[in-house]
């Protein structure tokens, strides 16, 4: 197998020299498809001029998807803190906008956490047909910038915004109105039945911000947002009128999830869940479990802090 060099060359087996930089873009696009997000971030970008153009090559950003990166090795909590500081947003923040400005248009699904309200905006400006939108975790997020996706993505199919506790029940309303395709969304809470899970992790005056308004969320779902097929509403503070309306709103529903809703009883659940025939999975809150067991979703962790991260193809 050929060894590439610093300048793009590389020698074969034979011991001759080649030089991939003289690769026309075309191939050395095809040959990247190929390769993981990270090694065309980490790597290809950092060979050559030639490599460099050719990585930011708009195909290669139909999709960014941070999600594997953050799963990765998710058991590392000691690491987990520093995701909700500022400088780590601000990395995120330079990934979601080069993918957005070198996507031209092109974008179609975002996966991220901690990014920003500045940097959400940007990115929809410059992604009319973006589908996929998941933003979990992400405290600075706010309606501000929930209102510009409405406003410029309206093929808009998934939306998760679990655990942006500044996102409203009025983003749900104006998305629900701007995106009529939307199919899949995701409003889970962090555990607030025992907060012990997220000590040292996340900050205790975000924790201590978990939206109350349960009950006008679910009734703005089911007005706006009648075609959901899935909907995740874990931790969600709802009681049974919450969710009568959303299952009176929202028939066509196949997947939902409680789980955690300790407001809820089961003569509550059982009167909702009869207004969804179409229903093939739900999961419901395990009211013989203490409350101290309930878990949510590990972190995951991604060493966006490694040293070969920090160079100036991040910055705009």
């Amino acid at each position: 197998m050929a060894q590439v060099t610093d300048d793009g060359g590389g020698t074969n087996e034979a011991g001759a020299t080649r030089d991939w930089s003289e690769l026309t873009p075309v191939c050395l696009t095809n040959v990247f498809h190929r390769l993981t997000l990270e090694d065309r971030w980490k790597g290809t970008m950092l060979v050559s001029r030639s490599w460099r153009d050719a990585s930011r090559d708009p195909s290669l950003f139909v999709a960014l998807d941070l999600e594997p990166m953050f799963e990765f090795a998710g058991s590392c909590r000691s690491d987990c803190a520093e995701w909700w500081t500022p400088a780590f947003q601000r990395r995120v923040d330079a990934m979601l906008r080069s993918a957005a400005l070198w996507a031209e248009g092109s974008l179609q699904e975002i996966r991220v956490r901690h990014c920003s309200d500045d940097s959400l905006c940007f990115a929809a400006e410059r992604s009319p047909n973006l589908q996929i939108l998941t933003i979990k975790s992400s405290q600075s997020v706010t309606d501000r910038s929930m209102f510009k996706i409405a406003s410029s993505c309206p093929m808009l199919v998934e939306l998760d915004i679990s655990n942006c506790y500044e996102v409203s029940f009025k983003s749900i309303e104006v998305v629900g109105k701007e995106c009529p395709n939307l199919k899949v969304l995701k409003r889970n809470f962090l555990n607030w039945l025992d907060p012990s899970q997220h000590s040292g992790i996340v900050p205790n005056d975000y924790l201590g911000a978990c939206p109350q308004d349960g009950d006008r969320e679910a009734m703005t779902i089911a007005k706006f947002m009648p075609k959901l097929k899935h909907v995740e509403l874990r931790f969600s503070k709802l009681s049974v009128r919450g969710l009568v309306s959303l299952s009176e709103g929202c028939r066509d529903l196949e997947f939902l999830d409680i789980s955690g809703c300790a407001n809820l009883t089961c003569r509550g659940i059982k009167k909702a869940s009869a207004y969804l025939k179409n229903l093939k999975t739900f999961i419901r809150p395990n009211f013989y479990i203490p409350r101290s067991v309930f878990n949510t979703e590990r972190y995951g962790h991604w060493r966006l802090y490694d040293e070969r991260f920090q160079t100036n193809v991040f910055q705009l």
